[in-house]
């Protein structure tokens, strides 16, 4: 009968693992990010608000002088389009809070882009708006 052999396999050498990540990078022009935005299925932007968007983020970039990671999903979260001002008021507010936003101002529509400058970023296209969640 043979006897059990017991053969340990550590290796002689180690290998460690580079302590930073290789990432490639794609720079994207207007019109490729505009079209990978009107690409995703879960976003309903248009075509003019998707080239508004595209080139909101990239003077963002120019201003701040840092890249952004392009990331489609991210972009839907944190923005959304609207045909209007007041189409935007009555997505985002109940009627009570529209109601007393609105209650006693001349002009409605300076009072909600006052509101969104106040607290968001507001993008202004022809045929819409885009305004950042906040």
């Amino acid at each position: 009968m043979l006897g059990a052999t017991s053969i340990n396999h550590q290796p002689t050498h180690t290998h460690t693992q580079p302590t930073t990540k290789n990432i490639m990078k794609n720079t994207l022009n207007t019109s490729e990010a505009a079209s990978l935005l009107m690409a995703d299925d879960n976003a309903a932007w248009s075509m003019a608000g998707a080239y508004a968007l595209a080139g909101h983020l990239e003077q963002y970039e120019e201003d701040c002088g840092t890249e952004i990671e392009f990331d489609r999903v991210a972009i839907r979260c944190e923005y959304s389009e609207h045909e209007s001002l007041q189409e935007w008021a009555q997505y985002y507010f109940t009627d009570e809070m529209r109601f007393d936003l609105l209650d006693g101002s001349e002009n409605p529509a300076d009072t909600i882009l006052d509101y969104i400058h106040d607290h968001g970023q507001l993008i202004e296209f022809d045929g819409g708006i885009i305004v950042s969640e906040f």
